[in-house]
C-alpha cells in the first residue's frame, strides 16, 4: 500500500479550510484550489501550494479531497473537460469527494474513475466547523473499499469516526440520514428555546440542564450558546442545508417515502432564507420567532 504524501484539496470554505488547515499541520504536502484564491492565503502563506485549476491540482496530488458547496460545483470541479480533475488525474490515484451531494453523481463519478484506473470514495462528513477545527467530524463513506483502507489514517487525523458503508453513493445516502435528523434537532432546538422564553426561564439554566437529560442534542449543546449570543455566523450555511434536505427528499420520493417533519423543515428554512439568512448559520432559524 503507497503511502500518501501529496494530498490535493479543492474548496477553501468554513469546513474545508480548517480540515485543510490541520492535514498541514500534520506534515502532508498540500496543494489547494479555490474559486476565490485569496481564501487560500493563510495555507499558501504557511507552505501550501496553490494551483489555478483542478486539473493541476490532481495532477500533482497522491489524494485530491474536495469539498464544494453543490452538486453543479461537484460535476464543474471534476468532469470540466479542460480545467476538470479527471482531464489531469492519473492511474493509482484517489480521489475523494466530501461534499454533501447526490447519491446519483457519486456514482458517476466512480464509474468515470474506474474507467481512469482511479480509486474513489464519496465521504461526507457531519460535524460542523467546530468539527472540522477540533478534528472531531464524523465520515460516512461509498466507494472503493481498498480506497478507504488507504485513506482510513488520514481520516483519523481529521475525525473522530469515520465508517465504510458500501457500494458508491451509500456515503451520501448516510449523509442523508444525517440531514434528515439534524432538520428535527434544530427545529426543536428552535421551539423549546421559544416556549422556554415566552415562559420566563433562564435560558442559559435551560440549556444546561436539557443538555444532561433526555433532550441533550449535538445542536442543543452546540448552536444553543450561539443563538443566545445572537451569534448567527455559518457553522454551516443556511442555503446549504436546504439543498441537503432538497437531495435528502428527492431520494426519499425515489423509494416512494414520505418524510413529511422533514419537508417541515426545508419550508421553515426556505422562510428564513427568505427573510435574508441564507447566507447564515442553521441556528438562524431561531429568526422566524425572535426578530429583535
Amino acid at each position: 500500500m503507497t503511502k500518501i504524501k501529496k494530498i490535493g484539496f479543492i474548496g477553501l470554505g468554513v469546513m474545508g479550510q480548517a480540515i485543510a488547515a490541520n492535514l498541514q499541520v500534520d506534515g502532508y504536502d498540500l496543494t489547494v484550489f479555490n474559486r476565490t484564491a485569496s481564501k487560500a492565503d493563510d495555507l499558501v502563506e504557511n507552505g501550501a501550494n496553490y494551483a489555478p485549476t483542478p486539473r493541476q491540482v490532481a495532477e500533482v496530488s497522491d489524494l485530491v479531497i474536495t469539498m464544494v458547496g453543490y452538486p453543479t460545483d461537484v460535476e464543474e470541479v471534476y468532469f470540466d473537460a479542460e480545467n476538470g480533475i479527471f482531464s489531469g488525474i492519473s492511474a493509482g490515484k484517489i480521489v475523494v469527494d466530501m461534499t454533501t451531494s447526490t447519491p446519483t453523481l457519486a456514482k458517476k463519478i466512480a464509474e468515470k474513475s474506474a474507467e481512469l484506473g482511479v480509486l474513489t470514495l464519496d465521504a461526507p462528513v457531519s460535524g460542523g466547523d467546530i468539527g472540522a477545527k477540533n478534528r472531531t467530524l464524523t465520515v460516512m463513506a461509498g466507494g472503493d473499499k481498498l480506497a478507504f483502507e488507504q485513506v482510513s489514517e488520514i481520516f483519523s487525523k481529521i475525525a473522530k469516526k469515520a465508517q465504510y458503508f458500501g457500494a458508491a453513493g451509500s456515503g451520501q445516502h448516510v449523509k442523508m440520514a444525517n440531514q434528515i435528523g439534524i432538520a428535527g434537532t434544530m427545529t426543536a432546538l428552535s421551539e423549546l428555546l421559544v416556549y422556554a422564553k415566552a415562559a420566563g426561564l433562564e435560558l442559559d439554566a435551560v440549556i444546561d440542564t436539557l443538555s444532561a437529560g433526555g433532550a441533550n442534542t449535538w445542536s442543543l449543546v452546540n448552536y444553543g450558546p450561539r443563538i443566545l449570543k445572537a451569534d448567527y455566523s455559518p457553522g454551516f450555511f443556511v442555503k446549504h442545508f436546504i439543498k441537503d434536505l432538497k437531495i435528502a427528499l428527492d431520494e426519499s420520493a425515489k423509494m416512494s417515502l414520505e418524510l413529511p417533519a422533514t419537508q417541515l423543515a426545508l419550508d421553515l428554512y426556505e422562510k428564513v432564507a427568505n427573510q435574508g439568512y441564507h447566507d447564515a448559520g442553521t441556528q438562524a432559524l431561531i429568526r422566524l420567532w425572535w426578530t429583535e
